[in-house]
């Protein structure tokens, strides 16, 4: 029984890993709290759900078109809101503001769309295997293989591509990283491609199990900037860890309590980092002069 529950909470926290590696790209390289990327998280389910329950394409190439639009709705966010607005020299509160307004009305348009009833993606009953005495979906199955392969892909880029050295040095100080001739903008532009691929990924997978409705974003991104925060801020992989913690934790208060805890834990675990290690795990604690 506790193999199952921690397995479980490994699956889901990919799941947390992979939305908040989408935040985190943003956040660290720009510092623009990307709330936005909870409306991108709806838009990929249900582009996804377009696909494969109006459009009839195989599950594959569903999940690959809400990847693509995702990534395109995520840069044209980007040129159309932050950029003008990073321009501007405009404070962050303004771009936070921005953020929510672009979430409103990403949510708003799906709802003008699609309606506010829930939806799924398939109406069929899903496989199950057995490994002993664990057992596990066909959905779980496959957000362990995939999120595993994302997560592995994310971090062997960030380490070891120029692009992610490109990510590292922007997240450092963009002053200097402009000063040394690199193209700010050109560099953003891979940025929010890559932070909607990772949002379509992890709301794809989610949906494809639990169905989807215009109004949970906000709830799986809270979890996801708790992953953030608790794997440290800063670090771009550090958030895997945090996304891994905090979904074994929630699964283990599954064993003990009734599943309405587990929003309460989650920020009980937010609050005590915050108090007792605001830098997180893997982060460092970061100096302002």
């Amino acid at each position: 029984m506790l193999l199952q529950f921690v397995i479980n909470g490994l699956i889901t926290g990919l799941l947390y890993s992979l939305l908040a590696i989408g935040f985190a790209l943003v956040y660290n390289t720009t510092k623009i709290f990307h709330l936005a990327a909870a409306g991108l998280y709806v838009v990929a389910a249900y582009i996804f759900y377009s696909a494969v329950s109006i459009f009839h394409l195989p599950l594959f190439a569903g999940a690959l078109v809400a990847v693509a639009a995702t990534m395109g709705v995520s840069l044209l966010v980007d040129v159309l809101v932050y950029r003008p607005l990073s321009k501007r020299q405009s404070s962050v509160n303004v771009s936070l503001i921005s953020a929510v307004g672009v979430l409103t009305i990403l949510v708003n348009l799906v709802v003008l769309v699609y309606g506010n009833a829930p939806k799924v993606v398939e109406n069929s009953l899903k496989s199950t295997y057995t490994f002993g005495h664990l057992i596990l979906s066909q959905p779980q199955v496959w957000q362990a293989v995939i999120g595993l392969l994302s997560v592995a892909a994310f971090v062997a880029f960030i380490h070891y591509t120029s692009w992610g050295k490109r990510f590292r040095a922007l997240s450092d100080d963009e002053v200097l990283y402009t000063t040394l001739g690199y193209n700010v903008n050109q560099t953003r532009t891979i940025v929010f491609l890559l932070s909607g691929a990772f949002v379509a990924i992890s709301s794809c997978l989610n949906v494809y199990e639990v169905g989807m409705d215009p109004n949970m974003g906000m709830n799986i991104l809270i979890n996801a900037l708790a992953a953030m925060i608790i794997g440290g801020i800063g670090r771009f992989e550090a958030c895997i860890l945090g996304g891994l913690t905090l979904g074994l934790v929630q699964s283990l208060v599954l064993m003990q309590l009734p599943s309405s805890w587990q929003t309460g834990v989650t920020f009980l675990i937010l609050m005590l980092f915050l108090f007792f290690r605001p830098q997180g795990i893997a982060g460092y604690k970061q100096r302002t002069v």
